[in-house]
């Protein structure tokens, strides 16, 4: 909660705010259909539904992460705002990034970013977005249904967001075939919706000719995390079978998630537990009853999670030091490369960046217009770099020489790592060694 007694950070975050409120209503006069957003009769999209609509508040994010404030833009990267159906024909608003300075006719790597549910716009996660564009990968970032700038319900009235989490599965699927969309293939939900709104939808990636077709990447947030663990799983032996419209076969190569990690149903120990996201308890009162589907330990999986999860309060007692990593047993077994690790004292929310929330520090000092240091989120960047750096990057490329030095760093970040929760690693270096190590606050040989 530092920003708040940071008058620079503060000013900044309320002129951001009301400039956001102000682009919400700007773009409701031009196309007056994104106030309906469902049929008539039902809760539609207004300025306060679905929640952080407007981006305002502390659904800005960091407030210096906006073109026009942020050297970001016209100098490491550029943003193309996208729009784009999802299977039951509700409006996805989503942005894909793009690095400047990439080499000519060079195909690059590429990621989607999955929002965490609840009050999670993707301006939270710009954060991760403008990282991996400077470090050479195509991106691309949206609301799920029912948050943030996307339809509350498709056009017959069904629910987004945890009313209905089968959208951070289903709705992370379609994101990757707009994200592989070409003219060649225009993104097929699009032609099967058409006519549905009045509003321009995106027939494609714009950055299609930029992208390696074989490097995809995905990371997710909380259920967006949950959603993660599904896609990347979706297509394996023994699980459901991968049902985008535009490649025949799961094209993820690699996963993070950030807080949401999820066990394989086949792995889960009889009493329902094995690990998860703390946003478990709410998904379990709004959602629970949506079954999600089979999926199995795939691709290098990757968790980050939280010490003191969504209502940070000091533990009585000593919690399960294994608690975070029922699926990271499930992914070694497999033998599938995996990385686990708890912050210390962190918090559910710090890798979603809204200002006031209870975190450790993310924007401790302003430097050169922009929010620098911290505690849990530099933690985050670096490993999540350098395991989709370790599984995407190409010999050459910025990332490929050192990124198994990186994910080696322990001494770098051992204080903080928690003490409360154990955090692990089995992944094979490029040089053919195994790196298993179960206890990486304790050090490993």
């Amino acid at each position: 909660m530092e920003q708040v007694t940071s008058p620079a950070f503060m000013l900044r975050w309320t002129s951001q705010s009301l400039a956001n409120a102000a682009s919400f209503t700007e773009r409701a006069a031009a196309d007056n259909t994104w106030l309906l957003g469902g049929i008539i009769g039902l809760l539609g999209n207004t300025p306060v539904t679905p929640l952080c609509t407007s981006w305002a508040a502390q659904c800005a994010g960091d407030p210096f992460r906006y073109p026009g404030v942020d050297s970001f833009y016209g100098s490491i990267g550029t943003v193309e705002p996208v729009v784009f159906y999802d299977r039951e024909c509700a409006r996805l608003s989503g942005r894909v990034w793009h690095p400047l300075n990439a080499p000519e006719g060079a195909t690059l790597p590429g990621v989607v970013i999955q929002n965490g549910s609840v009050q999670a716009p993707e301006t939270l996660y710009w954060w991760a977005a403008q990282m991996l564009v400077e470090n050479g990968y195509v991106v691309l970032t949206f609301d799920p249904r029912g948050q943030g700038r996307s339809d509350l319900t498709t056009p017959q009235g069904v629910q987004g967001s945890n009313f209905n989490p089968v959208v951070f599965w289903e709705g992370l699927v379609d994101a990757i075939d707009f994200f592989r969309s070409a003219p060649e293939h225009p993104y097929p939900h699009n032609v099967t919706c058409a006519g549905t709104w009045p509003t321009p939808v995106t027939a494609f990636n714009p950055y299609h000719d930029h992208i390696d077709a074989d490097r995809l990447g995905i990371a997710g947030h909380s259920l967006g995390g949950t959603g993660v663990s599904v896609v990347q799983g979706l297509g394996g032996v023994g699980a459901d079978p991968w049902d985008g419209q535009l490649d025949s076969e799961n094209p993820v190569k690699v996963a993070v998630a950030w807080d949401g990690a999820s066990t394989p149903p086949a792995n889960m120990p009889a009493e329902g537990g094995g690990g998860g996201s703390p946003l478990s308890l709410v998904f379990g009162l709004l959602g629970g009853d949506v079954e999600r589907p089979v999926f199995v330990p795939r691709v290098p999986m990757m968790s980050q999670d939280s010490e003191y999860g969504l209502t940070p309060v000091p533990f009585s007692s000593p919690p399960d030091a294994r608690a975070r990593l029922g699926w990271f047993d499930a992914w070694q077994a497999a033998e599938v490369p995996a990385f686990g690790f708890t912050i210390r004292g962190s918090s559910h929310y710090e890798w979603s960046l809204l200002p006031s929330f209870p975190t450790t520090s993310w924007c401790p000092r302003i430097e050169q217009g922009r929010c620098v240091g911290g505690w849990g989120l530099p933690m985050a960047q670096h490993y999540t770099l350098a395991w989709l750096d370790r599984y995407l990057k190409l010999p050459g490329e910025p990332g490929f020489d050192d990124a198994d030095a990186r994910l080696l760093a322990d001494q770098d970040w051992s204080e903080r790592f928690s003490f409360y929760h154990d955090s692990a690693r089995d992944f094979v270096t490029r040089d053919g060694l195994r790196e298993a190590c179960d206890g990486l606050l304790a050090g490993c040989d």
